[in-house]
């Protein structure tokens, strides 16, 4: 993500105050057809402006068609934080990661009121938290001092830290193992460029495997498969895709390719792209089905995110705009077709889905 490159690069984040309003239908929507009955609503995480404290989350409600531009705010009289990074739902709970914060907020998703606050931090200094992954009743937090925090869903306490390479992004799980992308983005222009192998029994790091220098996205298919998609050193060393086999743990491809991001539904791979496209990689066949999803001719200025509903198969794309104004979300059918847009706050960057 741009945002992030121009942090490893620079050495800093834009930073600038703007605070979103956070009251109830005060930004367009062009009204989507009904959805299917399963879902109740949507979520949209804002990351917001690096030292702005400005993170917010916009909730979309399918009944009554109604846009909440930061039910965080409007529930709990505060903020999120600075820099909101990744949010899921899991049980009946639901978790933001807040990485300028340095916080992990667990939430309820049918009411938006927080349940408990964590701090990630290490006698003070901040552990700068960046993804969450989750198994049976653990979630896994990377954060970038080289770890990963171990939660007790339950009891909503860190049980442990577990030790992996230099400014841990993304995770993935596969054949009993959690992945993790070590990017090494904070030391430009010494990246990192191994994933590091935990099994899931032990909670141990039991193996590094070496890819392209910065990896940082991960994603994981059911045929076993783990995809890794390192950024390089924004010089000679280009932007590369690795697939690891999860029962060898040895890389079986690696080929130059650009994608900041991956996420899987079924066969197919969806990776934001340059140029407001939306790229397509089947991971049955391992070729790329189509450089662009969108097939209306819908403009979208800067694919930031992406997420699949399963349940209806609709693809939501986040359009981050000039990444210090308000942006965008796009629903689209299976087809690429645009069904309807909601507008929210700056750099949307993660939808996740609530069921009735």
């Amino acid at each position: 993500m741009k945002q992030l490159k121009q942090h490893y690069l620079l050495g800093i984040f834009l930073a600038v105050s703007i605070f979103a309003s956070c009251k109830k239908n005060d930004r367009s929507i062009t009204e989507p057809e009904q959805p299917t009955a399963e879902r109740k609503g949507l979520y949209v995480l804002c990351e917001g402006l690096f030292n702005a404290n400005n993170t917010s989350l916009a909730y979309y409600n399918y009944a009554d068609k109604q846009l909440t531009t930061d039910r965080f705010m409007a529930v709990n009289n505060r903020g999120l934080g600075d820099t909101g990074n990744d949010i899921k739902v899991h049980g009946s709970k639901m978790y933001i990661v807040v990485n300028g914060s340095s916080t992990l907020e667990v939430v309820n998703p049918q009411t938006g009121e927080s349940i408990k606050k964590i701090d990630l931090k290490n006698n003070g200094a901040a552990r700068q938290p960046r993804y969450i992954i989750f198994n049976k009743n653990k979630a896994f937090v990377s954060n970038f001092d080289g770890t990963v925090a171990v939660l007790d869903t339950a009891s909503l306490a860190i049980e442990q830290y577990i030790k992996v390479g230099r400014n841990p992004e993304q995770m993935a799980i596969s054949n009993g193992k959690l992945y993790v992308a070590n990017s090494g983005g904070l030391d430009y222009p010494d990246y990192d460029n191994t994933v590091s192998v935990i099994d899931l029994n032990t909670l141990k790091e039991i193996k590094k495997i070496t890819v392209v220098e910065n990896p940082r996205a991960l994603a994981a298919d059911q045929y076993g498969d783990v995809y890794v998609l390192s950024t390089g050193n924004y010089a000679e060393v280009k932007s590369s895709l690795a697939t690891i086999d999860s029962k060898t743990d040895e890389v079986k491809t690696q080929v130059e390719f650009t994608g900041g991001t991956m996420v899987i539904s079924g066969d197919l791979a969806y990776i934001p792209a340059s140029g407001g496209k939306l790229k397509v990689f089947n991971v049955k066949t391992e070729k790329i089905e189509t450089e662009n999803f969108i097939s209306d001719g819908t403009k979208i200025t800067t694919t930031y995110g992406v997420a699949i509903d399963d349940l209806t198969g609709e693809v939501f794309v986040t359009d981050a705009k000039n990444y210090t104004t308000g942006g965008e979300v796009f629903c689209f059918d299976d087809t690429g077709k645009k069904k309807y847009s909601i507008n929210v706050g700056i750099n949307p960057n993660k939808v996740v889905f609530i069921n009735k």
